[in-house]
């Protein structure tokens, strides 16, 4: 095809992952072209609570799975694993159970940490630099509790995040609500995890993606990925409905995309989309001034100047495009049993995304076995907020030959 289009760095994906990657590749001084099938940052990120969360502990805790088959049959439980027999699910599945050990699970808390206490700190020294209006704050989180057996439970992983370079202060019913007055009298305690911060996701994919374009990056949405080519163990080129791309480097970062791309390149990627709700509203009287999680129902709660939202859940259910209307009303009514105001007076929007969860729910960052000009940054699971900052910086590291900022091991795909 004569009028392929030549770019120095072609990301395939306009996430947040792929906006982060194009900012560091710009500043490190190399050329970018984003292929994104909608509108940069409308998938994953859009909807979700815009926590940026060192604190996030594991999925793969254990028990984890045994609650989620339990769950089951169950269509508004917070982790709900629809009955089917693919085999991709399946084979996730028995990876992920593998790993619901205690053993396992500090390993990768560990591992973990380290990316996330990184991609905080420079988080915010990227907002600051680049002037980027996303309403940041050094809030915290609060993970909350109703019920005396669920916090005493949680009580290994709180001791365990100051072993992580993490503070994490133990509250009990009354000094959460002086903390924390939105919260009703039935809470009995709470975690603080004063390191966290919060931001509004779809603001700050938009100021990436206006930075982006200033900087001379270009963004091509509305443009699906049709198919992809390989000659010599390299990507020769991209084609799209809009024409056919080529990249002197390629970036993989469509999130829970990314597999069913993988395959047109024989990369088996072990992602599995994990489908999250949430509602936005106006914001109540009482909005609560920490972004929360209520542990016992899985809600996460935050308000910010501009709106308030409630969501969360995990459904592994495929790519199901239906708007659950009962895992939309589990939020309301979760929140309902812990804030005194749990809903705006207005109903903005409705929103699901599918987060791209790997089995160890680690992230998958670096070269791709056997292509020589591709790189992977993909499968950030329920973080890739939290995650972008160290990503785009890992990625542009690579792409310039920098040594890396953390040992990129952990991360590869051929751990698979």
């Amino acid at each position: 095809m004569s009028n392929t289009r030549n770019s120095d760095i072609l990301i395939l994906g306009g996430g947040i992952i792929g906006l982060s990657v194009a900012l560091a590749c710009l500043r490190a001084g190399r050329g970018v072209t984003i292929l994104e099938q909608k509108t940069a940052g409308s998938a994953a990120s859009h909807g979700n609570c815009g926590t940026i969360t060192p604190s996030h502990m594991p999925l793969h805790a254990p028990g984890t799975l045994i609650k989620g088959l339990k769950w089951m049959l169950r269509a508004d439980a917070p982790l709900r694993i629809k009955p089917s027999l693919d085999p991709a699910l399946i084979g996730w599945l028995l990876r992920f159970a593998k790993r619901c050990n205690p053993r396992d699970f500090r390993a990768t808390a560990e591992v973990k940490a380290k990316l996330l206490l990184a991609s905080r700190a420079r988080l915010e020294q990227l907002i600051a630099d680049e002037g980027l209006q996303c309403e940041f704050e050094r809030s915290g989180t609060l993970y909350v509790y109703r019920d005396p057996a669920s916090f005493a439970a949680a009580a290994g992983d709180a001791a365990l995040l100051p072993e992580l370079g993490m503070v994490c202060d133990t509250l009990d019913g009354d000094q959460v609500r002086a903390l924390e007055p939105a919260l009703n009298a039935s809470v009995i305690g709470a975690h603080f995890h004063p390191g966290d911060a919060r931001l509004r996701p779809s603001t700050y994919a938009a100021e990436l993606a206006r930075v982006v374009r200033a900087a001379g990056g270009v963004i091509e949405e509305q443009t699906a990925i049709d198919g992809i080519a390989t000659h010599a163990g390299r990507v020769v080129h991209v084609d799209t409905a809009r024409g056919r791309h080529a990249g002197r480097d390629v970036v993989l970062a469509l999130g829970a995309w990314s597999p069913l791309l993988a395959r047109q390149l024989g990369l088996k990627i072990p992602i599995q989309p994990g489908k999250g709700y949430s509602i936005t509203y106006s914001r109540p009287q009482r909005a609560p001034v920490i972004p929360m999680v209520l542990k016992e129902r899985s809600v996460c709660v935050t308000a910010w100047g501009s709106g308030y939202r409630l969501g969360s859940t995990m459904e592994f259910a495929g790519y199901d495009t239906r708007l659950n209307r009962v895992r939309l009303d589990a939020l309301a009514r979760g929140a309902a049993e812990y804030l005194h105001e749990p809903v705006g007076p207005k109903v903005e929007e409705e929103w699901f995304g599918w987060r791209p969860m790997t089995p160890d729910d680690l992230p998958i960052i670096g070269r791709a076995p056997g292509l020589a000009n591709l790189t992977l940054a993909t499968g950030h699971g329920m973080l890739g907020v939290s995650l972008s900052a160290i990503t785009g910086q890992l990625v542009s590291e690579l792409l310039t030959g920098r040594p890396p900022s953390l040992d990129l091991a952990p991360y590869a795909a051929s751990r698979f």
